[in-house]
C-alpha cells in the first residue's frame, strides 16, 4: 500500500485530490489492483508526473471510473483511475453520494461450474424488467428529455435511489429510471446468470468479418470497433463448419479462396464464430475481447427540434413504439414478431408507402442517397443485400436484428452498409 499512498500523497500535492477523496481511492485501488499491475501502474504514473502536462480534472474520478468499466471501455485490472473531461459528479445534487467500498464484480455468479465475468462491473447492479423497453431520462421527471433506451435484461450501475427514481449508468448513457421497473441488488446478480450472454467486442477500428475462419476468406463484412456481437462458438470444430458452410451456401469457391479446407481445418482455432444480426461470420480471436455481457442501454440522439419536418419525426416515433418486440423470420406483426424487410415493410406501409417484403427488393426499388435522413432505409450484406434497417436521426437506426436481440437501435455504421435508399 506504500505506493498507493505515495500516489495518492503527490496527486494531492498537485491540487487534484482532498483527503477523503484520497482515503477513497486508496481502498478501491488496493482492492482492484494484482500486484503484477502495480508494478506496471507505478512506471505509467511515474513518468506522466515528470511531464509539465496538466491533468483535466480536479479529483480522482472514481464515479467516472466505474462509468469507464460498466461502458466496457475498461476492465476492472486497468491502472487508469486519473479520467479526462466531464465528471458526473458536476450532474449530481449536493446531497448525493458516490456509491463507494468494494465493487461486486458479479463474478459470484456461477455457470457450468465456472465464474462468469461480466462487462459491468458494478457497486450496486439493476436490470431493467420491461416487457419492451426502459426510458432513461435526463432528469427525474415524467417530463424529463428521453436521452436512451433500456430493452428488457439491459444491465446497469445504480447510484442511488431518490423519490422513486434511480439514478443510473449503462453503456454511454447516464440518466434517470423509474426504479419500480429494476431488479436490484441480488437478485439482479442471480438473473445476471440467466440473461448474460457470452459476445466478443470489437477492439480495432474496422474489422473485417469473414465468411469462413480465413484471412482471405470473403468479407462479410466490415463491424466498427466497440461493438458487440453475441458468441455462437469459440471453439470451432470440424463438424461446425461443415454445418457452416451448407447453412450459409459457401461455394467451392469461396473455400478456395479462403485457402482450401485443409488450410481452414488448421486455422479453425484462431477465430470466434459470431452473428452478426441473423447470420454466422468469423473474428480473428487477436481483435476481439471475450466477456460475458448484459445488455446495455442505447443512446437516444433524436430530437425533434433539430428541424426534421413534423411528418418525418413522426415515422420514427412510430417505430420506437415497437422497440424491444420479437424477431420473427418471415413475420409481419410489428407486435408479435417480423423481420428485418417485415419491419421496414410495415412501418412504411403505415405511411403510404408500398415496399416488398424482401431486403433485396428493397433495395433495389429504393433511390440511392448520400445524406441520409430519417426514414431512409441502410442495407448491409455480404456480396448482396442481406438485411436493412431504418434511420431514425443521430448516426442511429433501428431494426428487426435476431432471435436474441429483437428490434433494437444500432449505430448506423455498425456494418458497412452497401446503399443508403429512400422510399
Amino acid at each position: 500500500m506504500t505506493w498507493c499512498n505515495n500516489f495518492v500523497t503527490n496527486l494531492d500535492k498537485r491540487g487534484y485530490l482532498m483527503d477523503r477523496v484520497k482515503r477513497i481511492a486508496a481502498t478501491v485501488i488496493a482492492g482492484v489492483f494484482a500486484i503484477a499491475v502495480v508494478m506496471t501502474t507505478i512506471e505509467v504514473y511515474a513518468a506522466g508526473m515528470g511531464t509539465e502536462q496538466e491533468v483535466s480534472g480536479a479529483a480522482v474520478l472514481l464515479n467516472d471510473y466505474c462509468t469507464r468499466i460498466a461502458n466496457g471501455e475498461l476492465l476492472a485490472k486497468d491502472p487508469l483511475l486519473l479520467m479526462q473531461g466531464d465528471d458526473l459528479r458536476s450532474s449530481m445534487e449536493p446531497d448525493e453520494e458516490i456509491v463507494t467500498g468494494p465493487a461486486t464484480e458479479i463474478e459470484s455468479a456461477i455457470r457450468d461450474g465456472e465464474h462468469i465475468r461480466l462487462n459491468l462491473n458494478y457497486s450496486r447492479l439493476g436490470i431493467a424488467d420491461v416487457s419492451q423497453y426502459l426510458n432513461v431520462r435526463k432528469e427525474p421527471s415524467k417530463k424529463g428529455r428521453i436521452i436512451g433506451k433500456m430493452v428488457k435484461n439491459s444491465g446497469c450501475h445504480i447510484y442511488n435511489v431518490k423519490k422513486g427514481w434511480a439514478k443510473i449508468v449503462s453503456g454511454k448513457v447516464s440518466g434517470y429510471v423509474k426504479a419500480e421497473y429494476l431488479v436490484m441488488d441480488e437478485e439482479a446478480e442471480a438473473l445476471a446468470a440467466e440473461v448474460g450472454r457470452d459476445c466478443v467486442e470489437i477492439m480495432t477500428d474496422s474489422l473485417n468479418v469473414r465468411a469462413l475462419p480465413s484471412v482471405t476468406a470473403p468479407i462479410y463484412s466490415v463491424c466498427d470497433t466497440g461493438e458487440e456481437f453475441e458468441i455462437m462458438n469459440e471453439n470451432v470444430d470440424e463438424a461446425f463448419l461443415q454445418k457452416i458452410i451448407k447453412k450459409e451456401d459457401i461455394s467451392d469457391e469461396a473455400i478456395e479462396r479462403a485457402g482450401g479446407m485443409d488450410y481452414l481445418l488448421e486455422h479453425m482455432n484462431e477465430f470466434i464464430c459470431i452473428m452478426v444480426d441473423d447470420d454466422y461470420a468469423f473474428v480473428s480471436k487477436e481483435y476481439v475481447r471475450e466477456q460475458f455481457s448484459l445488455k446495455r442501454a442505447t443512446k437516444f440522439k433524436y430530437d425533434p427540434e433539430t428541424g426534421e419536418s413534423e411528418g418525418t419525426y413522426g415515422i420514427v416515433s412510430y417505430a420506437m413504439q415497437f422497440l424491444g418486440n420479437p424477431y420473427v423470420w418471415g413475420g409481419e406483426s410489428l407486435t408479435s414478431g417480423c423481420d428485418c424487410s417485415g419491419f421496414t415493410m410495415l412501418i412504411w406501409r403505415h405511411f403510404g408507402r408500398s415496399l416488398p417484403h424482401s431486403s433485396s427488393a428493397q433495395a433495389g426499388c429504393t433511390t440511392s442517397v448520400s445524406d441520409p435522413r430519417p426514414g431512409d432505409l441502410f442495407f448491409y450484406g455480404s456480396g448482396g443485400v442481406s438485411h436493412v434497417a431504418m434511420y431514425i436521426g443521430g448516426g442511429q437506426v433501428i431494426h428487426a436484428s435476431n432471435h436474441r436481440d429483437g428490434i433494437k437501435i444500432s449505430n448506423a455504421y455498425y456494418r458497412h452498409p452497401l446503399k443508403i435508399g429512400r422510399p
